[in-house]
């Protein structure tokens, strides 16, 4: 992509908000693909009876996601965000696919100076 052509951010992130949404952003590419392989182990499971994939990789899931919502929480706190647009990034992180779409979001809108 041309230089002239890249969106450029026009608001001036705190040190500690940018910190907090490299985090969320990091946590929340890392959830979305931890739910689709958790997606995956549960075809495994129910299509080829491959029970052990769920178990192994759903309590690493659960700990991912539990990581999650600490960085969102961290993320909410310091950039001051309405509650609704909190629980719409939580809700993110438990379907499949939706957690990229909710990180792209965030950041948007978050660099944008939007209120969140």
């Amino acid at each position: 992509m041309p230089a002239d052509t890249q969106p450029s951010p026009t608001r001036t992130l705190t040190p500690k908000i940018a910190a907090a949404l490299l985090r969320y952003r990091i946590a929340s590419f890392v959830v979305g693909v931890g739910l689709l392989l958790l997606v995956l182990a549960m075809v495994l499971k129910y299509g080829f009876d491959v029970g052990w994939a769920v178990a192994v990789w759903g309590p690493i899931h659960g700990v991912l996601y539990a990581i999650y919502v600490l960085l969102a929480f961290d993320l909410s706190y310091r950039a001051r965000w309405k509650l609704t647009n909190l629980l719409k990034v939580l809700l993110a992180g438990v379907v499949p696919v939706l957690s990229f779409y909710a990180e792209h979001w965030v950041n948007r809108k978050m660099l944008s100076g939007e209120r969140m």
